[in-house]
């Protein structure tokens, strides 16, 4: 089985997301994708990220749908800041030797994967699933022969849909009283109004 690791914040999961991820399954023939919220995302430290009960139960409203889709909590069950070298270890950990894990990313994090916790270890892991978002599809791949030597031959690039939908315009919109319909599954919109989430800046 191939599947596919699609991690983030996730604060809140949108159709990008999910167009996405349905592009790289098809483009790289994942048989799965596995969405992953972050626990305490590092990388966002000093910033507001909404609780990871919210961002967890939101993902499993929106990929309910799609049988190919799944939800796992791995990240959000770790104390501690979230790594995604220690959540792949983790997975793989469970997996048959016929399996192969696929992480997928937008081009944007390819792009700074360098400042990531043990980058070289994701490379080991797994391949690498890039997909290009709107003002990053020129990323050089040889750049990330600086992190462990043949990282580049281990990435597949897919070209991702051309919508430039934020988590933040998102919240944005919320905040400003704005309609969310189309922004996100129905599901999630009607989550983040029951649950009064991004009401404040």
């Amino acid at each position: 089985m191939k599947l596919g690791v699609f991690g983030g914040t996730f604060d809140p999961i949108h159709v990008g997301h999910l167009i996405i991820a349905q592009e790289a399954a098809v483009e790289a023939g994942l048989d799965r994708v596995l969405f992953v919220p972050a626990g305490q995302p590092w990388l966002k430290a000093g910033t507001s990220v909404s609780e990871a009960r919210h961002r967890l139960e939101m993902t499993r409203l929106a990929v309910g749908f799609n049988d190919r889709f799944d939800v796992s909590s791995v990240e959000v069950d770790r104390s501690g800041p979230t790594y995604t070298a220690d959540t792949l270890e983790e997975l793989q950990q469970g997996m048959r030797t016929s399996d192969s894990l696929h992480f997928i990313l937008g081009m944007d994090a390819l792009e700074n994967l360098h400042r990531w916790s043990r980058p070289e270890r994701i490379f080991a892991l797994c391949m690498v699933v890039a997909v290009s978002r709107p003002g990053h599809r020129d990323f050089d791949l040889r750049a990330l022969e600086s992190i462990v030597s043949g990282a580049s031959s281990r990435v597949s690039v897919v070209d991702g849909p051309g919508i430039g939908i934020s988590a933040a315009e998102i919240r944005r919109r919320v905040v400003q009283g704005l309609p969310i319909t189309h922004w996100v599954p129905r599901p999630v919109e009607e989550y983040i109004y029951e649950n009064g989430l991004y009401q404040e800046v």
